[in-house]
């Protein structure tokens, strides 16, 4: 399997060529949420995936590598928010933050406009600055 790493392609680009309508204008929220939640711009990883900043991982098992410290994608089925650190780690804010499904480390969001906005902003920071503070050598699972 290929390794996915950043491209130089532009994130406001891929977000205003999301097909659905409602897809798109979630992704320029996030866009514009993440930008304010760690401070930095966007970069494309691969080709689905926007992300901000970036963490080293090292597992146990000798496995390392780099990721994005915050991330989206619009998928078809919902915007899904990558939070590497773990879903578990953010229990007590998913408990106020409006309808969403998660998957180890994915917050699955179908309708921005139906979630508190400034509730997932902290997650996001808080999810950002857990990764950003050295090597994160848990997985989510983990988490």
């Amino acid at each position: 399997m290929a390794k996915t790493t950043w491209t130089d392609a532009d994130p406001a680009d891929f977000v205003g060529a999301v097909e659905h309508p409602g897809r798109r204008r979630d992704a320029a929220t996030l866009l514009d949420l993440m930008r304010r939640a760690t401070g930095v711009e966007p970069r494309m990883f691969g080709t689905a995936i926007v992300g901000f900043g970036e963490y080293h991982y090292k597992y146990a098992s000798g496995t390392e590598g780099d990721a994005p410290a915050a991330g989206f994608s619009p998928r078809k089925a919902a915007s899904v928010v990558y939070l590497n650190d773990g879903i578990s780690a953010h229990e007590e804010l998913l408990g106020r933050l409006g309808p969403h499904t998660t998957g180890v480390g994915c917050l699955y969001l179908k309708d921005l406009a139906a979630v508190d906005l400034d509730v997932l902003e902290e997650i996001v920071s808080r999810s950002y600055a857990t990764l950003t503070t050295g090597t994160y050598g848990k997985r989510a699972a983990q988490g």
